[in-house]
């Protein structure tokens, strides 16, 4: 499909997840799509933190009809946002009504498998190869790097890991330069501002070295989102809106 093909298709897409809560710019939803048009049918796609819904509409309306697509979120209330780390029950019931409302109004509620658990108690839930991961769940570095390590292990060669709030959540950033900027196991394809993509496959050593400048050219886009974040905590929103930020966190 061409390109022009695959973003027309996307707009009404786009459109209607106009209203679902949620991080992701246009740009990121495209890349998104991108990938789970690219997997086969029969294949598997496993997203780790869906919070109300917005990527996983997107995933299920980009993937032929016979891949499987799991959600993975323990809607406990915590970790849905910036600087909200603390669980919180009757909220993440709340959340958990709402994904699937909203699932349920863009037509897709039946093909997604949602698993209620936290990540790292959800590997089992899922058997057989990955041929895109998703991975936006809890950003501090202690679930962040078990995410990336222990389901990164199970994608497919030749599969895809896209990792959102990269070169920008700092437990992220710090679990990507520990596992993936010296890693031998997936080569950084892009980003889409803090959207970035892998593809997994085995490297040589001069292709470990190629892939680390790679990643490492991206660091001034973590240093400026990190002073964007600084400035919007310490209510200096002109120099964010200097730096291209309008008033919201960086993502």
């Amino acid at each position: 499909m061409s390109v022009a093909g695959s973003e027309q298709d996307l707009a009404p897409v786009l459109a209607s997840v106009t209203g679902v809560e949620g991080w992701m710019t246009d740009a990121q939803a495209r890349r998104l799509w991108d990938a789970a048009r690219r997997v086969a049918p029969g294949g598997q796609i496993v997203e780790i933190g869906s919070f109300r819904g917005r990527s996983t509409i997107i995933l299920a309306k980009a993937a032929p009809e016979t891949v499987a697509l799991t959600a993975i979120d323990p809607h406990g209330g915590g970790d849905r946002g910036p600087n909200e780390y603390d669980p919180d029950a009757p909220r993440g019931d709340a959340d958990h009504e709402t994904f699937h409302a909203n699932l349920r109004d863009a037509g897709v509620d039946a093909r997604v498998r949602h698993v209620r658990r936290p990540s790292a108690a959800a590997l089992g839930e899922v058997a057989g190869e990955i041929d895109l991961l998703y991975i936006d769940g809890a950003h501090r570095y202690r679930f962040a790097k078990p995410d990336i390590e222990h389901w990164g292990t199970r994608v497919a060669p030749g599969g895809s890991m896209l990792i959102h709030d990269a070169y920008s959540a700092v437990g992220v950033m710090l679990a990507q330069m520990r596992l993936l900027f010296t890693g031998s196991g997936f080569r950084y394809i892009g980003r889409a501002g803090s959207l970035a993509e892998y593809r997994r496959e085995n490297m040589d050593v001069r292709g470990r070295v190629a892939n680390g400048l790679a990643q490492a050219a991206a660091l001034p886009y973590f240093v400026r989102n990190c002073v964007v974040k600084l400035a919007l905590v310490a209510r200096l929103r002109p120099l964010a809106r200097l730096l291209g930020e309008h008033g919201h966190w960086p993502y």
